[in-house]
């Protein structure tokens, strides 16, 4: 059994989390969104790293930029928080692990949030900015999205929408302990319940709600990819860990890509809790799954 202190860290940090709103019954939103951003605090800073905000047609987004890093090629990294809380400054750390393993920049975007900005909002901003990338002359050959939770659902989303339109779509897609389940029917919600220190049902119900709003559907392909027809996808990684109550929604997508012909690389992290990647640094689990997923993302971009 794991007992590493520095892994040990983030389930501590999520039940801070959970006795702080279980002590705030009636928390507000803009409370809970001061107590999301903590997550950067696990992450070490890394090095040979810089960062710079820009305007992408209209979304605001961060370029993390790796030293030697090429121009031509870059990650569009969407942050998780159920599409209501974090940000791109949550997953600063987290992203510039990524963009370091990959020797990728990664542009990191902010999207609006819900409740005041429900689905399809996330998406189409998402869209905004992959089109915004190409007028900037990378090729989608040379692109992967990424994301963590919701945004590993917005990642899949992406694509899946820019197929439908018959657009170019990116090379690859990496999607950290994603978030594709929004009828909370998956069997580790209940399976795991004990080992999960962030999520539970009642989480997954509350932002599901503030991300659907009154008019999505818990079943449209693009809110929720199992119900996607997923043919035409590029290589997807994805992870999730062992502890956490959203493992079987990395499982069943792979199960349902797999069966459409996706080339579907799954990796579960056996106790690790949900998006243990914001450890990078400090965890071994952290560090050896974003040095797997950057690898991937060079193979698929032919770095």
């Amino acid at each position: 059994m794991t007992n590493d202190v520095r892994t040990d860290a983030l389930r501590d940090l999520y039940g801070s989390w959970a006795k702080r709103a279980a002590d705030n019954p009636d928390m507000d939103l803009a409370t809970m969104r001061d107590i999301y951003e903590e997550a950067h605090l696990l992450a070490t800073e890394p090095e040979d790293v810089t960062y710079r905000e820009v305007d992408a047609d209209g979304v605001s987004a961060m370029w993390i930029v790796p030293a030697g890093a090429p121009d031509n090629a870059a990650i569009i990294y969407t942050h998780g928080g159920g599409c209501s809380v974090m940000s791109m400054h949550s997953h600063r750390k987290l992203a510039g692990h990524l963009a370091k393993a990959a020797g990728v920049k990664v542009l990191n975007v902010d999207y609006r949030r819900a409740p005041e900005h429900p689905y399809p909002t996330q998406l189409d901003e998402a869209q905004k900015v992959y089109r915004w990338l190409l007028a900037q002359g990378i090729e989608p050959t040379r692109i992967a999205t990424a994301g963590d939770s919701a945004g590993g659902n917005l990642a899949t989303t992406l694509v899946l929408a820019l197929r439908d339109a018959g657009e170019r779509l990116p090379a690859a897609i990496v999607a950290f302990s994603p978030w594709y389940d929004l009828e909370h029917r998956g069997t580790t919600l209940e399976t795991n319940a004990s080992t999960d220190a962030l999520i539970d049902r009642a989480v997954v119900e509350m932002m599901a709600q503030m991300f659907l709003g009154e008019n999505g559907s818990p079943t449209d392909p693009l809110t929720n990819p199992l119900y996607a027809d997923t043919a035409g996808l590029p290589p997807m990684y994805l992870t999730a860990g062992g502890y956490e109550t959203l493992r079987d929604n990395a499982e069943r997508f792979t199960d349902l890509a797999r069966g459409a012909g996706v080339d579907v690389t799954l990796e579960i992290t056996p106790e690790m809790q949900h998006v243990f990647q914001f450890m990078a640094g400090r965890s071994p689990e952290a560090d050896a799954s974003i040095a797997a997923a950057g690898a991937f993302v060079r193979r698929h971009l032919d770095l």
